[in-house]
């Protein structure tokens, strides 16, 4: 066996610990133009359609089981109509052998889109409609943690073809389940911990650092700021949080939630304004569980994880991350930051 060594003098060989997810990040920037011959992704482009009589999610259409959406304008919510969870989801289930374990899996499943608009996106909806979709989550998250059977809710978007959006109509989903995501049980532990043995927030502690080192924010107003952290793991993942701490959504008041709104815009037109494209990301709120506990540690915010990596190529989960538990970024949080700080927060579509 010959045996060709790399060049580790000009590589970036280093460790992160990720203090909301208790683990540590592999970073290898270096690792970022290596030759690639495999599939590249083309851009999503924005529709220019208004109203398309063949979308599901468009007002008046058909949806399936002969439902109708009303003729709505604005945010507009419903109960998902093939929902992962279910309140009447079948109580009985038969017991596993052995040392396997189950227990029912029920909830609340729902749908909300942003706007009637078919071709617009919450990069582009004006502030008062970026205001409402903020109430609306306010309105899911509140209305839903109060029942009782249910332990929390998760409001995320899945945005563009590359995540495996089928419908570009500018929509969200809402599950509120029996259980507690594991991300978020991780984080509440963590920042409970933080808070039990420092006596800070975590999360005001991850703001503080990076407001000193300044390198990775990337918009803030009084109220509200943007950065991509010292621990991301994906090339553009952003978090966007009042500055303030607040368990949820929720909680936040009036006048900060214009000011978040804004910083949330800001990012996600910079992220379409880095290539021109309908910049592809999941986007997940973290809001506090909502099984009766009291979470004083809890920051709310909200995390992007774009999947591409550079234009066109994804950042692909393989041995390290599926295989070895442990997640290895191809690039520089730093310079990341730079790249969506340098781009306007005009949107290009927008610009004259």
């Amino acid at each position: 066996m010959i045996y060709s060594g790399g060049d580790p003098e000009h590589g970036n060989w280093e460790q992160r610990w990720h203090p909301l997810r208790q683990e540590w990040v592999i970073m290898a920037a270096h690792r970022q133009n290596r030759p690639w011959s495999g599939v590249v992704h083309e851009g999503t482009e924005h529709s220019e359609v208004e109203h398309d009589p063949d979308c599901y999610l468009c007002p008046r259409n058909d949806r399936v089981h002969s439902r109708v959406n009303s003729d709505y304008r604005g945010v507009y919510v419903f109960d998902n109509d093939h929902p992962c969870v279910s309140m009447h989801a079948p109580g009985t289930l038969e017991k596993p052998t052995g040392i396997y374990q189950n227990r029912p899996a029920s909830g609340v499943a729902r749908v909300i889109c942003f706007s009637e608009k078919h071709n617009m996106t919450l990069a582009r909806l004006p502030s008062p409609g970026m205001l409402d979709v903020l109430h609306a989550w306010q309105s899911e998250y509140t209305e839903l943690g109060s029942k009782p059977d249910l332990d929390h809710v998760l409001i995320f978007e899945n945005n563009g073809e590359v995540v495996g959006v089928s419908n570009p109509h500018p929509h969200g989903q809402i599950y509120a389940t029996n259980f507690v995501f594991n991300t978020i049980d991780i984080e509440a532990r963590a920042a409970a911990d933080h808070l039990k043995k420092t006596g800070s927030i975590l999360f005001q502690d991850i703001i503080s650092a990076e407001l000193n080192d300044e390198t990775r924010v990337i918009d803030e107003n009084d109220h509200a700021i943007a950065f991509i952290p010292y621990f991301a793991r994906y090339a553009y993942e952003v978090y966007v949080a009042p500055r303030k701490t607040y368990s949820s959504i929720a909680d936040v008041p009036d006048d900060e939630l214009i000011a978040f709104g804004q910083i949330l815009r800001s990012v996600l037109v910079r992220f379409d304004n880095l290539w021109k494209i309908k910049f592809p990301y999941v986007m997940v709120h973290h809001n506090a569980p909502t099984d009766g506990r009291t979470y004083d540690g809890f920051h709310y915010h909200i995390q992007f994880h774009p999947p591409l990596r550079k234009p066109g190529l994804i950042k692909h989960l393989a041995g390290p991350e599926i295989g070895g538990g442990n997640f290895l970024s191809d690039t520089n949080p730093d310079e990341k930051a730079a790249e969506l700080r340098n781009v306007s927060s005009t949107h290009y579509l927008d610009a004259d």
